[in-house]
């Protein structure tokens, strides 16, 4: 524990030193973490509903994370795996291709970021097809690279005065259930969304120029949006006759956050490539591509691969993170979670006229604030965000608009710390509702 004049000194270090540019949503600084639940310098608890915005499905500081980072650091740092091979990156190649969907041989490359991830399956996708176009959707969020941002909706933070972006970017209709138009039935806007789909083939771009189309199986920054399961495989079928790499980005949604080990099986299809990242290495930079051999296999010796790109000593921790997920029925325990918090938002409905939708696949879960007419209550979000974060929960807004509250709880979060988190949440929620 140290003084808070220390506190406020690291604080305004932090102004000095660091830029302004990395948001902060709790000035709090941590100490220690274990589960769901960080110790800050001064002592006080935070719970956290925000898992490094999902990268701890497994909780903070896993034991048998630590054991495998500890025994992994002192045999060696980094021989680069270009340089000098090591079993880790092998044996995580082997386990992702037994453990991703689909019977086919695959091949795996592994990474640093999310973002290098979608890179680098854009430019597998690029050399297999000898096609250059790239077709992602409204609302997605791929990264924060030159080609990830071209490929990115939200426009704010993330894109302004950041151009010009990489060409031959396309962006395709995404189903938004709760914002469809009046008089349609859930059914009628698929189809709807689905010709559109086709349409956007036609009047912008021709099925002969595309590499590969991306999509999240949930939209994460755009709101934790969980497209009908009849437009997903409309889009693989579509992908599928036209000789487009179908790209599924679980870098957010991977690795039991949504109830099952990835939430492009919940939809019954099988890509071609998948990107994965964030919880793969519970908190260590790692991501990887995971696809068919006959699109992997194109690129030749060079043309792939990074410095740092599969770190060993990330490679046991996330070794340790598929054993565990398993070992702990973690797929179990995030529908679990998921639907806890689903049952406790629905109490909010009836107390708030500002609670909009609430949607989830597994423990991915979000709560859409609203003003009349359903317009999006970005001001709300916020609020309740900041009070939460002033207050001893971590909690994230999303959505296009800033109006959703998205809940990313680790999948090992016990009761009591769930308890905790839900008792801050109401004062959150009522201390808005209350003005």
């Amino acid at each position: 524990m140290i003084k808070e004049n220390t506190v406020v000194e690291i604080v305004n270090k932090r102004k000095e030193f660091v830029v302004q540019g990395v948001s902060n949503g709790c000035l709090a600084i941590a100490s220690e973490a274990k589960g769901a639940t960080i110790i800050d310098t001064e002592g006080n608890a935070w719970i956290d509903f925000a898992s490094a915005i999902g990268t701890l499905n497994v909780g903070h500081s896993h034991p048998k994370v630590v054991a495998a980072v500890q025994a992994q650091v002192e045999k060696f740092l980094h021989p680069g795996f270009n340089v000098m091979m090591y079993d880790s990156y092998i044996n995580l190649a082997e386990k992702l291709v037994e453990v991703t969907p689909g019977t086919h041989e695959k091949q795996v490359i592994l990474l640093n970021s999310g973002a290098e991830a979608v890179e680098n399956a854009v430019k597998i996708a690029r050399k297999y097809t000898k096609k250059q176009g790239v077709v992602a959707f409204t609302n997605g969020y791929h990264g924060r690279t030159n080609l990830t941002m071209g490929m990115t909706s939200k426009v704010k933070p993330y894109k302004y005065e950041f151009g010009p972006f990489a060409p031959e970017i396309y962006k395709a209709p995404f189903p938004y259930l709760y914002r469809k138009p009046e008089g349609l039935t859930d059914e009628q806007y698929v189809d709807f969304i689905i010709e559109q789909f086709h349409d956007f083939f036609v009047s912008t771009v021709a099925p002969e120029m595309v590499a590969c189309v991306v999509m999240e199986p949930v939209q994460g920054e755009g709101g934790f949006i969980v497209p009908p399961k009849r437009f997903v495989q409309a889009v693989a079928k579509f992908c599928k006759e036209n000789n487009i790499v179908f790209i599924a980005d679980e870098i957010q949604t991977g690795f039991a956050r949504t109830g099952t080990l990835f939430a492009i099986e919940q939809f019954d299809v099988v890509p071609d490539l998948m990107t994965v990242s964030k919880s793969l290495a519970a908190g260590l930079p790692l991501s990887g591509v995971v696809g068919r051999k006959e699109i992997m296999e194109v690129s030749t010796p060079g043309e792939l691969g990074g410095t740092y790109a599969g770190s060993p000593v990330a490679c046991e921790a996330a070794l340790a993170v598929i054993d565990i997920i398993e070992e702990e029925n973690l797929c179990a325990a995030s529908e679990a979670i998921g639907a806890k918090l689903e049952s406790h938002l629905e109490t909010y409905k009836a107390k708030y006229s500002f609670v909009g939708d609430i949607r989830r696949l597994g423990s991915m879960v979000a709560v859409e604030l609203i003003g009349d007419n359903k317009v999006p209550n970005k001001e709300a979000a916020y609020a309740i965000a900041k009070y939460a974060n002033a207050n001893g929960l971590l909690l994230l807004t999303a959505g296009i608009k800033g109006n959703v509250i998205r809940f990313l709880t680790p999948l090992v979060i016990t009761d009591e710390e769930l308890a905790k988190g839900l008792a801050i949440l109401d004062d959150a929620f009522a201390n808005y509702g209350g003005k």
